[in-house]
């Protein structure tokens, strides 16, 4: 429900204007406006919007019915999976501190885990084989983090731990409560201390419990709803954001997403050792999933390859509503947060949303 999303490379086009105009004037388009274009003129998207610490750019309307202009980088838009990096850096802090060890048995930590020789640091890479619990939960009433891994623990494991890789929300609704219990005031209020007030990160913020819209500027969003399928593609703005937890549940902005790339990448959150480990200790998983040949997922973050060159390191994540790509690349390339208001994890969407995470973070800066 909240998969990674990855970039890929993306074709730059030119314009000519006008046959008498010599080739060295013409106005070359712009690559990331192209698969924004793209992605809501071909792939029926309403709304998308790329931000890269400059320049915003946006393609369509941030409501069908008014036609009201998609909003900017100050909107807000659920970060779906780009959360579980926010957790990740939470529980390399704890590791920082001394307050946990990445090979401490989960079990040590989460009583539902004591029977399983899962370790921390295989929930964080993906790694320990529990299955999927998102696809098994009722989303039309309140549950527990506790309720939900039980339902995951009905289950077979997908592998036996530390023996494959295979994304799974589980693994992240785990670390919460790891840290809910190495901190002692529960993963929400640890992220906000250690992550959202260090980066001033005032527009980011977990829902409250009952909590269905979303605060402040934002655009709709539309998409299936897990709760009613058979009414086919409707306005999914309103979802039990609480509910998703450690693994999925941050609403933020473009500005303040790529402000916590900016500083978890430039030193500000961890020290260095503890950040070479999130990079460093790394899972092949090119040609999984959404991911691209030569990818790779660290702690909460993977690496993705840019057709000019280098990788990029972020997250990215779905829901029925969004889709949100992007990261901070390495060679002084930048950082970009590209999202789009409908869910856009495969197929012509997926490959233009990519692309304009690939075309923003390789076209030449000025």
């Amino acid at each position: 429900m909240y998969r990674k999303r990855v970039a890929i490379a993306v074709l730059l086009a030119s314009t000519i204007i006008g046959a008498a105009v010599p080739a060295a004037a013409a106005k070359p388009a712009d690559p990331v406006q192209r698969q924004l274009d793209l992605l809501v003129d071909g792939d029926g998207v309403p709304g998308a919007l790329a931000y890269d610490g400059r320049t915003t750019r946006t393609a369509g309307v941030a409501d069908r019915e008014s036609g009201r202009p998609m909003v900017d980088a100050r909107g807000r838009f659920r970060l779906a999976s780009d959360t579980k990096a926010f957790t990740a850096t939470a529980v390399m802090r704890l590791v920082a501190d001394g307050r946990i060890r990445l090979d401490d048995l989960a079990g040590r930590w989460v009583p539902q885990l004591t029977e399983r020789p899962i370790t921390i640091r295989q929930l964080l890479k993906q790694t320990s084989g529990l299955p999927e619990y998102a696809t098994l939960v009722d989303w039309t009433r309140p549950g527990t983090p506790q309720e939900y891994l039980a339902l995951a623990l009905k289950e077979k494991p997908v592998f036996e731990a530390g023996t494959d890789w295979g994304y799974s929300n589980t693994n992240y609704l785990a670390l919460g409560m790891v840290i809910d219990k190495a901190s002692g005031v529960g993963f929400r209020t640890y992220v906000e201390r250690t992550i959202l007030r260090p980066l001033h990160l005032d527009d980011t913020y977990w829902p409250a419990p009952g909590e269905l819209s979303l605060r402040g500027p934002h655009a709709r969003n539309y998409g299936i709803n897990p709760a009613a399928p058979e009414a086919g593609r409707v306005d999914v703005t309103d979802l039990p954001g609480y509910e998703f937890g450690a693994s999925g549940g941050l609403v933020s902005t473009p500005e303040d997403l790529n402000a916590f790339w900016d500083g978890l990448f430039g030193g500000r959150l961890l020290p260095d050792w503890a950040l070479r480990r999130m990079t460093q200790d790394t899972t092949a998983i090119g040609g999984r999933d959404v991911y691209p040949a030569g990818s790779r997922y660290g702690y909460g973050i993977a690496s993705i390859p840019l057709s000019c060159g280098g990788v990029y390191w972020g997250h990215g994540g779905d829901l029925p509503g969004d889709s949100v790509g992007g990261g901070r690349a390495t060679g002084g390339r930048g950082t970009v947060t590209v999202y789009t208001t409908t869910w856009a994890a495969e197929g012509e969407s997926l490959r233009h949303l990519q692309g304009a995470v690939d075309a923003a973070l390789c076209t030449k800066r000025r």
